[in-house]
């Protein structure tokens, strides 16, 4: 039988995953990956050696990561098709032990970071960046930070269909709260802009990067993201508790916990020294 995509079928994919309840920019991501292999094979029927082909052109082409879950969405449209025998394996990852210190952020530099938003006036930036430091939520879920979820002091996200409470420090209470009453915020989302809608993701994006010269932080450290990782890795170092990390930071899988926590080495090295055992 003949194996071919269309359009159709692309549409019945994204369907299913909606009727899935997978989450939108997971839905995207899947559909943007299954086209961008249609542009790879073009309008002829598909076999395994086409797939093994674009796998390999995604080894070439993207980081180990990037390209599993590339493989990962189009395999998952391939067992939608039913077509199971032309599914794939993802590369073998071997787990990193340490990262380099140009994506580490410390808290250092964190601090730095807000200071720099409180002298260039960007009140909001400033208080984002202490939110999802101060709390380990996704730049995607801010929207549940609302004003009444300050007044509760706790939040609950939903995501990938698991749902998770989120505790609002005493400290940035006080922080939200006053800024709320300051811009007329009353009910709803805490971080909106003038027309009223939730600060995208590319704004905030863009502001911190902005903050880089002057805090003197290096630009590949400063993203969204990497402020959960601090989070992560504060936590851990506090706690030791990989288990309760996870399901803070609402993860299905501890490995996933585990990038999160992985630091540059320069602590094992300085335990490495004191042990003294070059003579």
């Amino acid at each position: 039988m003949e194996r071919k995509i269309s359009i159709n079928k692309i549409k019945s994919f994204e369907k299913f995953l909606k009727n899935e309840e997978k989450s939108k920019a997971t839905i995207e991501k899947y559909i943007r990956d299954v086209r961008y292999f249609v542009s790879f094979i073009g309008d002829g029927a598909i076999d395994k050696q086409l797939v093994l082909n674009y796998k390999s052109e995604l080894g070439n082409s993207y980081a180990v990561t990037s390209a599993n879950s590339m493989i990962a969405a189009l395999n998952s449209f391939l067992r939608f098709c039913g077509w199971h025998s032309l599914c794939v394996r993802q590369f073998r990852v071997q787990r990193q032990a340490y990262c380099s210190e140009d994506k580490e952020l410390t808290k250092a530099e964190y601090i730095r970071l807000i200071e720099s938003a409180k002298e260039k006036n960007n009140q909001r930036l400033g208080l984002i960046i202490q939110t999802i430091c101060g709390t380990g939520i996704r730049v995607s879920e801010l929207e549940h930070i609302t004003v009444e979820a300050l007044y509760k002091g706790e939040t609950v996200v939903n995501c990938k269909c698991k749902s998770r409470r989120i505790f609002i420090v005493p400290e940035l209470k006080k922080k939200l709260l006053r800024y709320a009453k300051e811009h007329n915020i009353k009910s709803g989302a805490v971080f909106i802009t003038r027309s009223g809608k939730p600060v995208s993701r590319i704004n905030i994006w863009r502001q911190m990067k902005d903050l880089c010269e002057t805090a003197k932080v290096c630009p590949s450290k400063v993203f969204p993201h990497n402020l959960r990782h601090l989070f992560a890795r504060t936590f851990y170092s506090i706690e030791k508790d990989i288990a309760k990390l996870a399901d803070i930071l609402g993860h299905s899988s501890i490995n996933t916990t585990r990038i999160y926590i992985v630091t540059t080495g320069a602590e094992h090295k300085r335990k490495m020294e004191n042990m003294k055992l070059i003579i």
